[in-house]
């Protein structure tokens, strides 16, 4: 190889050597300095968690900077109860953002004398809902059962999702109160499921005729129990 040409590689592997460098050793020199310190943390994407746990959870150190490593506020963010992902980023020159995804609750149920709100496997979770005032089911039968029908539905049918008062379980199944009217589901109830039993549900109010339950528990067919006489 002519001298030209390894001198051109030569300046090539210089530049990336000093590209990894500065890869790698940049971010330590800049948490260095002063400018850099974390001054102020938002947090968004909450609506159930105090922010304060959330700023705990973090545990800055009075000199932590920006450019510090994010995997230990990941982690100490994502070990609170409620917290089903996180991103931490960075705007400079001192502000901390933090992203929070909370596990969504489906329902309220009763713990004792108070209410608590659940989630789709029946879990209770951290959140005060006096404080938060979620619009949600009430699942008189909390458990894994009633909350993963109510997360089923929510998902499927969003406008029927609205519309429930109350679940409970009777037997392996789980009965959905909706405007003093019953929807009976089995425990896997699919999207088609519910479709045909709203289908009914609008074929019988457009002819004007009441119903006490629809029973959707069978495939391929919706049981009407009509009103006594």
């Amino acid at each position: 190889m002519a001298r030209g040409g390894l001198k051109r590689v030569g300046i090539a592997l210089g530049c990336l050597a000093l590209g990894v460098a500065l890869w790698f050793g940049l971010p330590r020199v800049l948490s260095s300095l002063r400018f850099f310190q974390v001054r102020r943390v938002e947090i968004a994407g909450m609506q159930y968690l105090d922010p304060a746990k959330v700023i705990g959870a973090l545990q800055l150190d009075p000199q932590a900077s920006v450019f510090d490593d994010p995997a230990p506020l990941t982690r100490g963010v994502l070990a609170l109860p409620g917290v089903a992902a996180v991103t931490v980023s960075r705007r400079l020159p001192g502000t901390l953002a933090i992203a929070v995804v909370e596990t969504t609750p489906v329902a309220l149920a009763s713990r004792g004398d108070r209410l608590a709100l659940v989630d789709a496997l029946g879990r209770r979770l951290p959140f005060d809902p006096l404080r938060s005032a979620p619009d949600l089911p009430l699942a008189v039968d909390a458990d894994a059962v009633v909350a993963g029908v109510l997360a089923r539905v929510r998902d499927f049918d969003p406008a029927l999702f609205a519309r429930i008062d109350a679940a409970r379980r009777v037997g392996p199944d789980v009965v959905l109160e909706v405007e003093a009217r019953r929807l009976w589901f089995g425990a896997q109830v699919s999207a088609e499921d519910i479709r045909a039993v709203m289908a009914v549900e609008q074929a019988l109010a457009r002819h004007g005729r009441a119903y006490a339950e629809l029973d959707g528990r069978f495939a391929g067919q919706v049981i009407v129990r009509r009103m006594p006489a």
